[in-house]
């Protein structure tokens, strides 16, 4: 079992910038951020493999968001720029049971570990 604790979250003006954190217990492999606005559906942020070599991003976010883990910590980070006020939501780190070295995973429904999420508010 794989427990996973977000953290780094709050409030920040448009512009601004913020960094999640995200410390998992047990082993992980390739690891992901999705996020929730309300009244919407759960859309897909950044994937990182196992190695932290490999990464994905949401088109939409690209040149904005960086994902990165520590392999020493067993914690994975966002950090976020630019921000703005459709950025707002819950965000959530998740992980899957196993994947290769360099293997991505998009897909909400093929992870099987999720943080109970954290908030990240954008005033604008």
């Amino acid at each position: 079992q794989v427990q996973l604790v977000e953290s780094g979250g709050g409030l920040v003006q448009a512009g601004g910038s913020l960094r999640l954190s995200c410390a998992a217990s047990g082993r992980t492999f390739t690891m992901g951020w999705f996020r929730q606005a309300p009244g919407k559906e759960r859309e897909f942020v950044a994937t990182i493999s196992r190695s932290g070599r490999n990464t994905y991003y949401a088109d939409s976010l690209k040149g904005r968001f960086t994902i990165a883990r520590d392999t020493t910590k067993n914690t994975v980070y966002l950090q976020m720029s630019s921000l703005k006020s459709e950025d707002t939501a819950v965000y959530y780190c998740t992980a899957v049971s196993y994947s290769s070295l360099e293997q991505i995973v998009t897909t909400a429904r093929d992870y099987d570990y999720w943080g109970q999420g954290t908030q990240v508010t954008v005033s604008s």
